[in-house]
């Protein structure tokens, strides 16, 4: 079971960035997968959950109308699509097996917005 992230990084108020999750080591396209991310000093936020099917059955009011999750099944890869960056968006971000509180997480990437 493997969950490896890529795409973090730094940028200025304002830009977009997209997050990419290659999974493997299980039926990717049966499961449900979520994005996690905890800022400094604060706990884990859960962002965007979509269905196997790609349906998004949540998305967090702080992220609403800035980010987009998809994901492409024949790949079995995981995106989190991310426009209008504040510094608030500064975080560790995870890719996560399963809907909001599963404890299979990835290792997580940094993505810093600074000015």
């Amino acid at each position: 079971l493997r969950l490896v992230e890529s795409g973090g990084g730094s940028v200025q108020p304002g830009d977009s960035l997209r997050l990419s999750c290659a999974v493997s080591g299980w039926p990717f396209s049966f499961t449900t997968m979520s994005w996690a991310r905890r800022a400094p000093g604060k706990g884990i936020e859960w962002l965007a959950t979509i269905n196997s099917d790609t349906s998004v059955t949540f998305l967090a009011d702080s992220v609403k109308g800035r980010f987009a999750v998809s994901r492409d099944n024949a790949k079995k890869l995981l995106y989190l699509q991310m426009s209008s960056l504040n510094s608030d968006d500064t975080a560790v971000y995870y890719c996560v097996k399963g809907g909001r509180g599963s404890p299979v997480i990835s290792q997580g990437t940094q993505v810093t917005v600074s000015s």
